[in-house]
């Protein structure tokens, strides 16, 4: 087997260059089967290597001389900055030179860059970012949760699909359930798109339905994978970050408040903090851009080094249980379906004109 290329964006997110090569060595240390590729400014990267000891042979720099902004219109900046990390990462997995990229950039610069440069699959509608959030049973995939804030109902079939085999195969999950973003449990309720989009749902043979899910229940792990639009996605997912912030604070602010609080904040700490492990969601990496031609992830752009060394390992996996594969293959035989279902209609309106 040949050795799996990463190429990681140093340049991408709040914190780089530091945290993102911090992290990516981190990841080689504990993979040293991997071939890193790291683009950004060379010598701010090499400045930042010459802080830990790693495999100098599995490590590639690419220098690109710019960068794209977080607030930069993306069309307009994946056209003009050929040489940017972003673009240099995409272009590398279009052309097979690696076979994953990660970025903790603008999100809106991969998410163009994705579909433009390395190209949907066959099938696929519109590729949607999917995250794993934390929940009291394990984790759920939250799909869309930032790529189309605009959805129609036959995208939100396509995401339960590629979310179930990324569930099934990438998280060993034999029968992922799934749930679509409700405002009550009755199919009846829901907005426009939710309701076109249930019945579709529940037709679809590819996946376990379990009908509507309430954002209430999210956390609790009502469905293995949560289906949405991104603009609801995104607002769960952000307010799911600020609740654990929040949360975290009160909790420590409770314990320091008095002499009782910080001494039975001594005889908890242990099992607090292994809970509070549990329910972190920098352990998962970054969502995948699923139905793409090739891997590609989003890291959120505050991201530590522990959430890049994550991703790194989290592309290892989807690209060992061969994920893009499964997902292709799928997405090839809905496109087929779909068109003998055209010829066939076409065929019998013919025919009844005929007659």
């Amino acid at each position: 087997m040949s050795m799996l290329r990463i190429a990681v964006d140093a340049m991408g997110g709040d914190l780089a260059p530091g945290a993102i090569v911090e992290g990516a060595i981190a990841a080689l240390n504990e993979h040293p089967e991997l071939m890193l590729i790291l683009l950004g400014k060379e010598d701010a990267v090499r400045a930042e290597l010459k802080k830990y000891k790693y495999d100098e042979s599995h490590v590639q720099v690419v220098h690109c001389s710019e960068v794209i902004g977080m607030a930069e219109p993306p069309v307009n900046a994946i056209s003009k900055k050929k040489d940017s990390s972003i673009v240099r990462g995409l272009t590398m997995v279009r052309k097979g030179e690696a076979d994953s990229f990660i970025s903790a950039g603008s999100t809106g610069a991969i998410l163009v860059g994705g579909q433009v440069i390395v190209g949907r699959l066959k099938g696929v509608d519109r590729p949607p970012l999917g995250a794993l959030i934390p929940t009291e049973k394990g984790f759920s995939l939250l799909i869309d949760c930032g790529a189309n804030m605009d959805a129609r109902p036959e995208w939100l079939v396509q995401f339960a699909q590629m979310g179930t085999v990324y569930m099934k195969h990438a998280m060993k999950i034999a029968d992922p359930t799934v749930g679509i973003v409700n405002v009550g449990a009755e199919e009846e309720k829901g907005n426009a798109l939710v309701k076109e989009t249930f019945p579709l749902l529940r037709a679809c043979p590819e996946i376990h339905f379990i009908g509507s899910v309430e954002a209430r229940d999210i956390p609790a792990g009502a469905a293995d994978v949560i289906v949405t639009d991104a603009f609801s996605g995104n607002l769960i997912m952000k307010m799911y970050e600020g609740v654990a912030g929040t949360l975290l604070k009160v909790i420590k602010g409770t314990l320091k408040s008095s002499v009782p609080g910080m001494l039975g904040g001594a005889l908890i700490k242990k099992p607090l903090k292994s809970a509070l492990k549990d329910f972190d969601a920098s352990r998962y990496g970054g969502a995948p851009l699923l139905g793409l031609k090739g891997l590609v992830v989003k890291a959120h752009g505050s991201s530590k080094a522990v959430e890049i060394k994550n991703a790194v390992a989290q592309c290892a996996l989807f690209y060992e249980e061969d994920v893009n594969g499964k997902i292709k293959l799928l997405m090839e035989e809905q496109a087929e379906k779909q068109r003998k279902a055209k010829k066939a209609a076409k065929e019998a309106d013919a025919s009844k004109e005929q007659s």
